[in-house]
């Protein structure tokens, strides 16, 4: 298994030539917000479509 830093490392390497420092921590973040989604995922952190519809109509009826 890769590490972060060899994670890293393979980002940038696969990015183009002239990627700007933006670019790269963008896809930096990207890349850690997908990770965390994923261990979320793995340890239950995360509503079903029916349960967030549910809670967004709760909100949206508090608003009012």
């Amino acid at each position: 298994m890769a590490t972060i830093k060899d994670s890293v490392i393979s980002i940038v390497k696969d990015m183009p030539e002239n990627s700007t420092l933006e670019d790269i921590m963008e896809s930096l973040y990207v890349k850690q917000k997908i990770l965390k989604g994923k261990k979320q995922l793995e340890t239950g952190q995360f509503y079903t479509h029916e349960e967030a519809k549910e809670r967004l109509l709760k909100l949206k009826s508090s608003d009012n």
